[in-house]
């Protein structure tokens, strides 16, 4: 009888941490929207692995999209960096009309 009370007491612990964290409201919400679908998906375990809400991704995706933000934005600093040159270079060639002068 101990050991029966033992793991109720872990069950309630459990349950109480995934109230806390949100994990019973997310589920029941895309089961809800499951439930609501006219059209029945063929797989409903991709379902709601698409509907469960912002998940963090698989960690290799996230990593390899942090790679790739972090090689943008180093060719877009680049870039920004060149056009400013460029422009300097331009206006050095290319003078500005004087004021009052007709063309």
């Amino acid at each position: 009888m101990a050991h029966y009370r033992a793991s109720e007491s872990k069950r309630e612990q459990f349950r109480r941490y995934l109230e806390k964290s949100g994990v019973l409201d997310g589920l029941t919400n895309v089961l809800v929207t499951l439930y609501e679908e006219p059209d029945k998906p063929n797989n409903a375990l991709d379902f709601i692995k698409q509907n469960l809400g912002p998940t963090g991704g698989d960690p290799a995706d996230v990593e390899a999209l942090r790679e790739e933000m972090a090689e943008l934005q180093q060719k877009y600093d680049l870039l920004v960096q060149e056009n400013m040159e460029l422009r300097q270079k331009l206006l050095q060639y290319d003078p500005q009309p004087e004021e009052g002068a007709t063309e």
